[in-house]
């Protein structure tokens, strides 16, 4: 390790740096996020800020990458229909209480100008549907993996974001119920079983 690298000063700057820009990307979105405002949350100098991350990108990056790396997804049970509930629940309550929605319209927004936006968007998609990925895999046959996982979750996405209503329990409940009676489990059972 290098000394700055192994500088516990440095290390802790670091840390309150990425959180405090963590914190601002998620309650004010994209545009919410500079060197000043960040400065301020965080409270150092922009001198520093600028010197360990130059471009409001490299703030944003170290963000979305700390934000993926600190995700968590329901535990699984082996209940197919219990385990999507539970996640797309959990997905819903970060799209709203968890202001998922500003970050992902951010990336979404941005992902056409540069490829570190389109690396953050593939990332943040793959953070966000790895516990459901897993699920479907348990269950399903490999070739409707893809299908249902953009179903139930653009379904979610849609009705929080786009509809702004409350993906309530009864909505979850139905959307499951709807999606897997579309595809046969591995196991040949009932489809929304």
């Amino acid at each position: 390790m290098t000394g700055e690298a192994s500088d516990p000063r440095v290390a802790r700057t670091r840390r309150d740096v990425v959180d405090a820009t963590a914190t601002l990307l998620l309650e004010r979105g994209w545009d919410g996020v500079t060197h000043a405002e960040v400065a301020r949350q965080s409270g150092y100098s922009k001198a520093t800020i600028y010197t360990h991350w130059p471009a409001r990108l490299d703030l944003i990056r170290s963000a979305i990458e700390q934000i993926c790396d600190t995700d968590h997804h329901p535990r699984s049970t082996g209940d197919l229909k219990a385990d999507l509930r539970a996640s797309l629940l959990d997905f819903a309550t970060d799209l709203t209480e968890g202001h998922l929605d500003r970050l992902l319209a951010g990336v979404v927004e941005r992902a056409n100008t540069s490829e570190v936006v389109r690396d953050l968007r593939g990332r943040l998609y793959d953070t966000g549907t790895r516990g459901m990925r897993s699920i479907l895999e348990s269950h399903l046959d490999a070739a409707d993996i893809e299908p249902t996982l953009a179903l139930l979750t653009g379904a979610v996405l849609v009705r929080v974001t786009f509809e702004g209503q409350p993906a309530t329990e009864s909505f979850i409940d139905d959307l499951v119920t709807r999606v897997l009676g579309s595809v046969v489990t591995q196991d040949g059972g009932s489809r929304a079983d």
